[in-house]
């Protein structure tokens, strides 16, 4: 080999040593540097989708490579979650998670909790209301309390929900919070909010507890009427429905949220621009004029913040289901 040969091989290896150490610092610099993933563990044309698909359109616009969404449904949201949590941690892989991440561990259906995720960015979340039959003889909260109050355990009927749902333990939480066991309204499981409204407009059932959001269709119709939310405060979009502990003094609140989250041990530096993108997203006038237009509330936490929800959802909701007699842990 000649001097020319060896010194041109030596700076190759010398090259070829600096590389990995080049690259990492390279490809964080230009990340994303292809299509990234969303993962969305509810099926297509539901509330989760229709934020997650904006989020998504946003999130390309940002940060110029395509955020395609993938609906993996099945297992009551684990199957979804499941793949979030599984995938790897290079930040092609992202996801919405929602409140079931905080149900599903003490329903005996996961051993996926809180903790399973890289925390990335809070986008919403939708407190319950209680709707009656607008024809109910119930004019306001108060008057409903008091009613269940004086009645027999199991004589008022109420639904929103499967059972174990969201929305039962919506009214499992505020029964308990009057100091009355979590059975004493008999729920009656649906397939969602839509059927139960449907069957709360025909007098079959007497209350419901879901979002105001899915509730609208039916309270626009005349045919049903919010008396509060569970929440701490009103929602601008239908402000005319007051907080619980305004009309009742019990400060309740929990509700159904979505948040974007990575799996564990995402780089930092990756974990960092994704949630200033997504709070770019949630700041922009497009995202808040397609939340408001459905009259999905607006929520925003960082990474640290929606850390801190998941655990506080986690430890209200808990007792929750324990009161409730679902929990299975």
């Amino acid at each position: 080999m000649n001097q020319f040969t060896r010194r041109g091989a030596l700076t190759a290896g010398a090259l070829a040593g600096l590389a990995p150490l080049a690259r990492p610092a390279f490809g964080q610099a230009r990340y994303p540097a292809r299509p990234v993933q969303v993962i969305v563990p509810w099926g297509a044309g539901g509330g989760t989708d229709a934020t997650a698909r904006i989020v998504a359109a946003l999130l390309e616009k940002e940060m110029g490579q395509p955020f395609n969404v993938v609906n993996r449904t099945g297992g009551s949201g684990v199957v979804g979650h499941s793949a979030i949590a599984q995938a790897a941690p290079d930040g092609y892989t992202i996801g919405m998670i929602t409140v079931e991440i905080c149900m599903m561990h003490w329903q005996g259906l996961t051993q996926l909790n809180r903790t399973s995720y890289t925390p990335l960015a809070l986008m919403n979340e939708d407190p319950p209301g209680v709707q009656v039959n607008a024809s109910s003889p119930y004019q306001d909260i108060k008057q409903l309390a008091d009613a269940i109050k004086a009645s027999r355990p199991g004589q008022f009927k109420a639904s929103g929900t499967g059972q174990g749902g969201i929305w039962h333990l919506a009214l499992a939480g505020w029964l308990g919070a009057m100091g009355l066991r979590a059975d004493h309204v008999r729920w009656v499981p649906s397939n969602g909010a839509a059927p139960a409204m449907q069957d709360l407009a025909a007098g079959g059932i007497d209350i419901v507890t879901c979002s105001v959001p899915e509730a609208r269709a039916i309270i626009e119709a005349g045919r049903a009427r919010s008396l509060a939310i569970m929440a701490p405060e009103r929602n601008p979009q239908f402000a005319s429905v007051p907080t619980l502990n305004e009309s009742l003094g019990i400060n309740y609140s929990v509700g159904a949220w979505r948040g974007m989250a990575a799996p564990l041990n995402l780089p930092a530096p990756i974990a960092q621009q994704l949630t200033a993108a997504m709070q770019k997203v949630w700041n922009s006038q497009e995202f808040k004029d397609f939340m408001n237009a459905r009259g999905f509330g607006m929520k925003w936490g960082d990474a640290e913040g929606l850390a801190k929800h998941m655990e506080q959802t986690d430890a209200t909701l808990g007792a929750a289901m324990r009161e409730a007699g679902l929990v299975r842990v």
